[in-house]
């Protein structure tokens, strides 16, 4: 007899509004519609006092200043206790000499990580994957990365990440590959034969490959 997959709802997408949440934090309470009008990076760890978090949150720490001059707010969140949070939080300041301002949130009930997909449903335990949703000013998922356990993020990437979603729609234009804040923006292809003909740059880019500043 073969068992039966166990069944679930249908996971988040980029564009679906984030899920509304209340909860304890290591800053205070905070709802998701605290964030409204500013941009948020919430990133999901496996859990408190394990190595490759560590790292992620002091880098994530000492990056937060950039992600602040970008209109771009921090919030984490596990599955463990606001206790433990605050356990390992301290611990990191005393042992690395790094403060992690942003919230962390807890999650022991697992109803905020269920209601994004943050719990892998055929693990063995309750850990988090690494999953990072960047969401915009009106509450909208515009990103989603998911890593491994074994595996820490680039914060890097991450901040790029932002920057080319900001830059992407005040320009009403696409990001290259690797996109920096230095390097030009993409023209939307052209959807029509006539923008098609018309569409030939003064430095002889193709129709399709048209750049644009920032």
């Amino acid at each position: 007899m073969t068992d039966t997959p166990p069944t679930f709802s249908r996971p988040l997408r980029i564009g679906d509004p984030a899920p509304e949440f209340r909860a304890r934090t290591t800053c205070g309470e905070r709802a998701l519609s605290d964030y409204r009008g500013h941009w948020l990076m919430l990133f999901a760890h496996p859990a408190d006092f394990t190595p490759v978090c560590t790292t992620e949150f002091i880098s994530l720490a000492k990056s937060a200043e950039q992600f602040e001059a970008i209109g771009c707010k921090l919030l984490g969140i596990s599955v463990d206790s606001l206790y433990s949070h605050v356990a390992w939080l301290r611990d990191i300041h005393e042992r690395f000499g790094v403060k992690v301002t942003f919230p962390v949130i807890e999650d022991p009930s697992m109803i905020i990580a269920t209601a994004y997909g943050m719990l892998d449903p055929l693990s063995p335990d309750a850990a988090a994957v690494r999953a990072s949703y960047v969401i915009d000013p009106q509450g909208v998922i515009r990103a989603m990365t998911w890593y491994p356990m074994n595996v820490g993020r680039s914060v890097a990437e991450q901040l790029r990440l932002v920057k080319a979603l900001q830059a992407a729609d005040r320009n009403s234009a696409s990001t290259p590959e690797g996109w920096n804040d230095d390097r030009p923006l993409l023209h939307p292809a052209p959807t029509t034969l006539d923008d098609a003909l018309s569409g030939e740059s003064a430095d002889g880019a193709p129709w399709y490959f048209r750049q644009q500043r920032d």
